[in-house]
């Protein structure tokens, strides 16, 4: 097990008239291997929660189990937590510094002392997992188009060599291609080299297509947790919470009230059409 989560509550300002709680006794796990999406309204402790994964923010109570250990235990050792568990941080490229793309990737490693030779074949390893070749290596990160950007600032988290990424909104402000891009090779990270994943995202559509199990958050408090099929079958409670479902799920159910008959549990567009033109082919054998 990655990341044991056990009733953690966090106050911003406690004891203050600015107190507020931010995290509600919030218990989940998250296993080696998953690919895990995280969504809500805005304000709804996402970034908070997260923060906590890696000891940026130390809970008010309860628990945090990296990999069986207490995070919080006396003399657990939090710069190999963050090592092990990276954070991509909302526009990561804002924390781009060195005149070039390798130096960038370089700073993680350099920074924990590796040697020189490790240095950079984690720097070029990293580079290579975000589809980045050796043309981009002296360019400065900021002739970069934006998905470029993106890429480097995920690879200089990779080059920590992280078991976990937890990644806050890595598409925003991104074109859809650059968008699909960074999704893509998330995906490829967990697919082919068993990385475990948290994407925060404010995208359905996105979250549907590529997590295998969605949390929900709203008001400090985890609402939901399964399948994106579990999740958005209760679409009617995302909306009361400020959310929705993928808008292929409200075409799904209006075909439904027309009489097609169509799997209700359908999320993608790639399912939805799949059904569709097998209910045509049906319909002309009849």
């Amino acid at each position: 097990m990655a990341i044991k989560v056990e009733d953690i509550c966090y106050t911003y300002g406690a004891g203050t008239a600015m107190e507020s709680q931010a995290i509600d006794h919030v218990s989940f796990e998250i296993a080696d291997g998953e690919f895990v999406g995280l969504i809500g309204h805005t304000g709804s402790g996402k970034s908070t929660l997260i923060q906590h994964l890696n000891g940026l923010i130390r809970a008010t109570s309860g628990d945090i189990l990296y990999n069986g250990e207490d995070i919080y235990a006396k003399g657990y050792n939090m710069r190999t937590l963050r090592g092990n568990v990276g954070l991509v941080f909302q526009y990561p490229e804002h924390q781009l510094f060195e005149q070039n793309v390798y130096s960038d990737v370089c700073f993680g490693p350099k920074n924990l002392g590796f040697s020189p030779e490790e240095i950079d074949k984690r720097a070029r390893h990293a580079l290579d997992l975000v589809g980045l070749g050796e043309e981009f290596y002296q360019k400065s990160p900021f002739e970069l188009s934006g998905g470029q950007k993106r890429r480097v600032a995920i690879a200089g988290v990779l080059a920590m060599r992280p078991q976990m990424m937890i990644l806050d909104e890595p598409t925003a402000g991104l074109d859809p291609q650059g968008r699909d891009e960074i999704l893509e090779q998330i995906a490829r990270l967990n697919r082919q080299h068993g990385l475990t994943i948290l994407l925060v995202s404010h995208s359905m559509e996105d979250v549907a297509r590529f997590v295998d199990r969605l949390l929900v958050m709203d008001h400090g408090k985890k609402v939901f947790d399964g399948t994106p099929k579990e999740v958005f079958r209760h679409y009617k409670e995302l909306e009361a919470i400020g959310l929705a479902a993928p808008q292929v799920t409200y075409i799904i159910h209006e075909l439904r009230e027309m009489g097609v008959p169509i799997d209700e549990s359908i999320t993608t567009v790639k399912e939805a059409k799949e059904a569709i033109l097998n209910i045509l082919k049906k319909g002309g054998k009849n």
